[in-house]
C-alpha cells in the first residue's frame, strides 16, 4: 500500500458510499462518491441498487443473483434515488425490482433474487486458474504511480489526481494491465482484489463489494485480442447489462481472484464473463456482461 490516507478512513467512506438511506416507502437514496468526476462508476450503482433491494428483502434471506441493465450514464456529484418493487415474497425465495434515478431519469434497472439458506447438492466444475499469489505481484497503484512519473508534463493535473487518488479496493493484476494493452493477446485476464482495510462482519456488505468490483476489468477483456488501449484513447465503451450469481459467502477484505474472458466481440458489442475465487479455489461468484465497445478514430493521449 502507498502513503496517504489511513486505510480505515478509506474503508469507512467506502461503506458509507455503498450504504443507501431510507427515503420514503421502499425508496432509498445513494450518496455520490466524494470528489468524483464525470460518469458514475457502474459498479457503484449496481452495489447501491443491490443494497436497496436487500434492505427491503425478508429477514434471513440473502441475494443469490442480480441482473441489471444500464440505461444511461449517471453523473457524479448527484444523489441517486432507488425505487423498489416487491414482486415476490415466498417461503424460500423473494424477488425485488429496483429502478435507479438521477434527476427523475432512470439510469439503471436491477432485479435481484433472494434465498433462505438451505442444504443441497454440491459440486464445482470450474477450477481456479494457476496464477501467482498476490504477494508476488506488484500492486496496481504502483503501476499507476510509475506511469505518472514516466508521463511527466504530458499528463494534466486532473489526470494525475485521478490516477493517484486513494482507492477502497486494492488490485494486483497478473501480467499487463488491460488498459495499457499494446499487443494482441488472448481474451483472458486475472486480477486479485480485496478492500484496502477490514470490513464489518456483514455478508450483505461483502456481496455488495463483490458486485462493485465485478465491473472492474470486465469490458477491457474484450479489447485484448485487438491490441487497443483505453489509456491511449483508442477505445470508447460502456456497460449495457450486467449479471452476478453469488454462489457462497466470502469476505471481500481477503484476497479474491477475478478471472475474466471474452468469448465474442462484434457489432460494436463485447460479451464478457467472470469468475471470482477464494485463495483456496472455491468459486464465490459468476459474472456476465455485454458492453458497447468501439474503436476511436484518433488517439487522445500521448504514447508512453
Amino acid at each position: 500500500m502507498s502513503d496517504g490516507p489511513d486505510p480505515s478512513d478509506i474503508i469507512a467512506g467506502f461503506v458509507r458510499l455503498l450504504t443507501v438511506s431510507p427515503d420514503g416507502e421502499d425508496c432509498f437514496t445513494g450518496a455520490p462518491q466524494p470528489g468524483g468526476v464525470g460518469r458514475v462508476f457502474g459498479g457503484q450503482v449496481i452495489a447501491q441498487a443491490l443494497g436497496a433491494a436487500q434492505a427491503s428483502a425478508p429477514e434471513g434471506m440473502a441475494a443469490h443473483s442480480l441482473h441489471a441493465y444500464f440505461l444511461r450514464g449517471g453523473t457524479e456529484g448527484l444523489d441517486t434515488r432507488y425505487e423498489v418493487a416487491r414482486d415476490l415474497d415466498g417461503r424460500s425465495f423473494a424477488n425485488r425490482r429496483v429502478v435507479a434515478r438521477q434527476e427523475g431519469a432512470p439510469i439503471l434497472t436491477l432485479t435481484a433474487s433472494f434465498q433462505r439458506a438451505e442444504e443441497g447438492l454440491e459440486h464445482q466444475e470450474s477450477g481456479m486458474p494457476d496464477v501467482p499469489p498476490p504477494e508476488d505481484l506488484q500492486p496496481d497503484f504502483e503501476h499507476r504511480r510509475d506511469l505518472v512519473e514516466r508521463m511527466g508534463d504530458r499528463m494534466t493535473e486532473a489526470q494525475r489526481a485521478l490516477f493517484l487518488r486513494p482507492r477502497p479496493i486494492e488490485m494486483r493484476t497478473v501480467g499487463t494491465l488491460h488498459w495499457m494493452n499494446r499487443d494482441p493477446s488472448p481474451p483472458c485476464a486475472q486480477s486479485w482484489f480485496r478492500t484496502a482495510g477490514p470490513l464489518p462482519d456483514d455478508y450483505a456488505l461483502h456481496r455488495a463489494v463483490i458486485a462493485y468490483a465485478s465491473d472492474y476489468t470486465l469490458l477491457g477483456t474484450a479489447a485484448l485480442p485487438h491490441g487497443l488501449s483505453w489509456f491511449r484513447g483508442e477505445l470508447t465503451g460502456a456497460s449495457l447489462d450486467h449479471a452476478v450469481w453469488f454462489h457462497r459467502e466470502a469476505r471481500a477484505d481477503e484476497w479474491l481472484l477475478y478471472a475474466t474472458d471474452s468469448p465474442w466481440t462484434a457489432a460494436g458489442r463485447g460479451f464478457n464473463r467472470g469468475q471470482v475465487f477464494t485463495r483456496q479455489g472455491q468459486l464465490v461468484a459468476s459474472v456476465a456482461q455485454e458492453g458497447m465497445i468501439r474503436r476511436r478514430a484518433r488517439k487522445s493521449t500521448p504514447e508512453v
